[in-house]
């Protein structure tokens, strides 16, 4: 059973409590929004501070921007030079960073828990308080071309963007690349990432998520007076703002107006990127369901089973029986009101017409002959051992809470969402598998094509 996270001003939410270990969420004044877990076994900290905004969210001329404002956010403040916030961490052996996605941007810190107020103050100044100069802008604007030159000569990034454009679509805010292109790159101006700034970074947009040996009352003390030094007013009664709609986003119009993702469906698209490499990266996609949706569940085993280590059908037959590639896998991309399901090999440019098929093949057969009990039960352990281990790392599970505080609206412990999955019957995943089966209508292949 799962705890609907309303989004009304000054709510205060015990979401979990098991042997000393708190999960806690606050509506603060501002509207600011704050998840805690308490693990009383630990002696360090995670914090992040997510914005609901991301590469989606930015108009077309400013694709980028958001990548960029993140870079920026590193570049100091009226009280923290860059130097001042990268020895902030470094001083007390801690590591912070940043990402930004299609949906949200997330600055985070690991530390031990003595060093914890640092990272909240020193988090909390680039939110609010970010300097954004031309000078740094400039500098930092050649950074991120060399970033983009980077994943130009990487093929696997090459494939997935490319895949992730032909499934959502090109033009689409969901479709563009995260980081931007080197054109709109050279296009956008500082003055367009300070708007994007000033737009989406808001008290009414923040959720900050703490876990490892922190104490919930503490941290909004010590949050919100930082916040309060940036300059941020935070009112009372203050709510958040809306999370993002669950529909809305349309896939690109076949021929002739047609629908998008029909057209998706019962047509096939082929793009074949030429790099001078060894081996031709191969992927197949299509659309799959949000990341809402609880068939998640199904999909999430079913893409275990083609592909999701050295026991799946994908690995063993291609790989193992067949010897034609060294790398294949499957994967999945879910956002708040789309998804994307794919498959990835790579091969010399000989066998990849084989792979390929291969690949549609394994797909095709989970659909129709669905799966024995026996495979059902081991992938199911495989992802229960997964889920725990991933409980060992306090940034997985800071990144968890924000999961559901931006994206579910609702919050599950471990313990429920296992047995979510162990809801998961033979006939769901016969039936999601036939979804991707026939959801797989995009190949991308980068490399060299032909035989070798």
């Amino acid at each position: 059973m799962s705890i609907s996270l309303d989004l009304s001003a000054g709510l205060d939410q015990v979401l979990h409590e098991q042997e000393g270990a708190f999960t806690r969420r606050s509506i603060l004044p501002g509207g600011v929004r704050l998840l805690t877990e308490r693990d009383p076994g630990v002696r360090s900290a995670s914090v992040g501070f997510w914005l609901p905004v991301g590469s989606r969210d930015e108009r077309p001329e400013h694709a980028g921007s958001t990548h960029f404002l993140e870079h920026l956010l590193f570049k100091g403040t009226p009280t923290r030079s860059a130097l001042d916030i990268a020895r902030a961490f470094d001083e007390v052996g801690g590591e912070s960073n940043a990402v930004t996605a299609k949906e949200h941007t997330c600055y985070y810190a690991r530390v031990r828990s003595v060093d914890l107020p640092m990272a909240l103050a020193t988090l909390a100044d680039m939110v609010t308080s970010a300097s954004i100069t031309s000078e740094a802008f400039t500098t930092e604007r050649e950074v991120i071309l060399e970033e983009l030159a980077m994943a130009e000569d990487d093929p696997t990034d090459v494939g997935h963007e490319a895949l992730i454009a032909s499934v959502l679509g090109e033009e689409t805010a969901l479709g563009r690349p995260v980081g931007g292109t080197p054109a709109t790159i050279n296009a956008v101006t500082v003055e367009a990432v300070r708007e994007h700034y000033r737009a989406h970074y808001l008290s009414t947009n923040l959720v900050v998520t703490a876990v490892g040996d922190v104490d919930h009352d503490e941290v909004a003390t010590m949050l919100l007076d930082s916040l309060a030094k940036g300059g941020w007013s935070l009112s009372d009664g203050q709510a958040p703002r809306p999370r993002r709609a669950q529909q809305g986003f349309a896939y690109p119009s076949g021929e002739n107006g047609t629908d998008g993702l029909e057209a998706l469906r019962h047509g096939a698209v082929t793009k074949r990127l030429m790099r001078e490499t060894e081996q031709t990266h191969l992927f197949l996609g299509g659309p799959a369901i949000p990341a809402w949706d609880e068939r998640r569940h199904s999909l999430s085993v079913a893409m275990a089973i083609l592909g999701g280590g050295m026991s799946s059908r994908l690995f063993q037959e291609v790989r193992e029986k067949r010897g034609l590639a060294y790398s294949v896998y499957g994967f999945t991309a879910a956002y708040r009101d789309a998804g994307l399901a794919g498959l990835y090999a790579a091969c010399r440019p000989m066998n990849a017409e084989q792979v390929a098929q291969l690949l549609l093949e394994e797909t095709q057969r989970l659909a129709t002959d669905g799966i024995e009990r026996e495979e059902l039960a081991r992938t199911l352990g495989h992802i229960s051992g997964s889920m725990a281990l991933s409980l060992e790392d306090t940034q997985s599970r800071m990144a968890r809470l924000a999961t559901a505080e931006l994206v579910l609206g609702s919050y599950r412990t471990v313990d429920e969402a296992l047995e979510a999955f162990h809801g998961v019957t033979r006939e769901s995943v016969r039936e999601i598998a036939s979804e991707v089966a026939s959801a797989l209508r995009v190949r991308v292949d980068v490399g060299r094509t032909g035989a070798a």
